[in-house]
């Protein structure tokens, strides 16, 4: 057989396994799966058709994947090995890590069943079983797993002619797609991260289950990077800075929905207004559509049959409403009251809407996860020609407001067409077209997520990495061509016909409630300048120094720098020390020297302190904060 491996002809004669012909490549590599036309298979999968082959290792996502996935299944063994009588699961590969689901009758994990928990792993690893793909019928499955009531429940659920795939280890078998790690050696590094509950499948009518988290690398360095990161990360946890800074609250009586303080509204403004003034040097009209529309809205536009689970209802002269989870519809609406030529093309239509969604109490996290956001939402009208155009200055418009945020590394993917979808395959096939050969006009390199597109389109999606190198899904392109449709969306053709506009639909800092989150905690609070709340703290040493200090006061007001004065009766270093906490840029005190040589002493983030000129503090300031530093 002959493979093409980057380009190279690969002759694998003598090659029984996958792992052969990667041993072909390099006896030293560190490959853990690979892919053969498009298919996903074990290392130590036999060989069964030529052509086109990758190998991933734990680098990459659909590594990680298959390591995370693997290291449940030890996870699972290791707590049957414990606990006889556990009924074990399922345990997916999660963004981070994995988890596995038990059934452990009226026994409750304890703190202390960590160490035993890992120990057991340790003997497994230490083990190396191979790990074996066996493939049964269905009546076959149920003797094998007989004394599970849970697989036995996802067997049942399989068409009788089923080949069911399973994964052996030592004396644990479990039902799995694969693909695995050739041997559960490959594991060097292993944690157990938490206990929580969960309800079997999700459903809260259904038994609670244990759920034990956990993460694992292929060497202890990894793993002490990643629990090093971990700790940082709790450090910036944006709800606790979020409260120091006084930005944000939740309430009790409002579970998800966040109560905006004045601090919080500056920094909420202040993007608003930059996105707002970047819309409209690109050419974006500024639309504002109600919160509630009637049901009759939501039916046509297919969010009744797609979203109802997600939206919030209500009932107003005896007919039905919905709280908008979207604005698009309303955008539609705007585009039906009248008549419109191909000349006007494209069409940019840019809100600033409020949209609430019902999400389970138990995923509400902070600003991440809320009941009631807003986006930086757009919808474009265009014709198919213009439609690459409109993707490329989308993309390139939404990485520049990337960078000024601070966030230099992002990937971008292309969500393709669901299995519950709208519109015509022809229609998405076009859509799915224009949106990865717009990237390819860039040169940008794009990965692939698989049926995870809108309803209604497929979607270029951003994700940005954070200085604690996460992962944040912010920004979207979505092609559709299904809600023109739907509405009966027309132009005026050059040729004097009528035909349908394209519409595009974009977010890029998505909800801003949630980007203030990933900001806040991407700079653990220290916004830059033109982002902080308070710019500059005036702190008088004595009374004698106050009228210097109001004067500073009015005059750093005046020409719009964010100013705050503390001339509290405390100690100096007190009021340093808070404003320090506070995470303000600058901060000035005002002592007899300042007063007596009309100076000011300015302190920055840094500690560091120097002396200098009213107007040359303002200068520097200011350049800071039109330019949008990023310190």
């Amino acid at each position: 057989m002959v493979f093409n491996y980057n380009g190279k002809e690969i002759k694998a004669e003598n090659c029984k396994t996958y792992m052969d012909i990667a041993n072909i490549i390099s006896k030293k590599h560190n490959f853990i799966v690979c892919e053969v036309n498009g298919k996903i298979f074990d290392l130590m999968h036999e060989i069964s058709e030529e052509g086109e082959i990758n190998f991933f290792s734990f680098d990459s996502t659909i590594g990680q994947e298959v390591f995370w996935h693997t290291s449940s299944h030890i996870l699972a063994q290791a707590i049957k090995r414990l606990f006889p009588d556990a009924l074990y699961t399922i345990g997916p590969a999660i963004e981070k890590g994995f988890y596995y689901d038990f059934d452990m009758g009226d026994y409750h994990f304890r703190p202390d069943d960590v160490e035993r928990i890992e120990k057991e792993v340790f003997s497994i690893i230490e083990e190396n079983y191979p790990i074996q793909r066996i493939e049964l019928s269905k009546k076959k499955a149920i003797d094998v797993f007989k004394n599970n009531s849970y697989k036995i429940e996802i067997i049942n659920q399989l068409p009788e002619d089923s080949v069911i795939s399973c994964y052996k280890q030592g004396e644990f078998i479990d039902l799995c797609r694969g693909p695995h790690l050739p041997s559960t050696g490959y594991v060097k590094a292993f944690k157990v991260m938490s206990f929580a509950g969960a309800y079997w499948r999700g459903d809260s009518k259904n038994k609670m289950l244990q759920r034990v988290y956990g993460i694992s690398f292929p060497d202890e360095k990894q793993l002490k990077k990643y629990l090093t990161l971990l700790e940082e990360a709790k450090k910036r946890d944006h709800r606790l800075i979020g409260k120091e800074l006084d930005l944000f609250s939740f309430h009790d009586e409002g579970p998800g929905f966040p109560f905006w303080h004045n601090n919080g509204m500056i920094i909420f403004k202040t993007l608003v207004d930059y996105i707002r003034g970047e819309n409209a040097k690109r050419g974006y009209l500024e639309v504002m559509t109600p919160p509630i529309l009637s049901d009759v809205l939501w039916k046509r536009s297919g969010h009744w049959d797609n979203y109802k689970n997600n939206m919030y209802f209500t009932e107003i002269d005896e007919k039905s409403y919905a709280v908008k989870p979207m604005n698009c519809p309303g955008g539609l609406l705007i585009y039906k009251t009248r008549l419109h030529s191909y000349r006007e093309l494209p069409i940019k239509q840019a809100e600033f809407g409020l949209v609430h969604r019902h999400e389970l109490s138990g995923v509400l996290h902070g600003l991440f996860r809320v009941r009631s956001f807003t986006q930086d939402d757009a919808h474009i009208f265009c014709t198919e020609d213009q439609l690459t155009e409109q993707i490329i200055e989308i993309v390139n418009y939404t990485m520049e407001v990337y960078k000024v945020m601070g966030f230099k590394e992002f990937d971008i993917f292309v969500a393709t067409r669901p299995d519950k979808f709208i519109g015509t395959l022809e229609n998405w096939n076009k859509a799915t077209e224009a949106l990865t050969d717009s990237l390819e006009k860039l040169g940008i390199s794009y990965k692939i997520k698989d049926k995870e597109g809108a309803f209604y389109g497929p979607k270029i999606e951003f994700n940005i990495k954070d200085s604690l190198e996460r992962n944040w899904q912010c920004g979207t392109v979505q092609v559709d061509f299904s809600m023109p449709e739907k509405f009966d969306l027309t132009y005026e053709a050059s040729d004097g016909t009528s035909k349908r506009p394209v519409m595009v639909h974009r977010a890029i800092l998505g909800s801003l409630e949630r980007f203030i989150g990933i900001l806040i905690e991407h700079y653990s609070g220290k916004l830059p300048v033109w982002l902080s709340p308070i710019q500059v703290r005036l702190i008088n040493v004595s009374d004698s120094h106050l009228d210097y200090l109001n004067n500073l006061y009015n005059k750093l007001n005046s020409v719009g720098i964010r100013v705050d004065k503390d001339i509290r009766n405390e100690t100096l270093g007190y009021k340093v020390r808070e404003a320090r906490n506070k995470r303000i840029p600058y901060i000035i005190v005002i002592g007899d020297k300042e007063v007596n040589e009309k100076s000011i002493a300015v302190r920055d983030r840094s500690n560091n302190s120097v002396s200098m000129s009213v107007e040359s503090f303002i200068n520097i300031i200011k350049e800071k904060i039109e330019s949008k530093a990023i310190e």
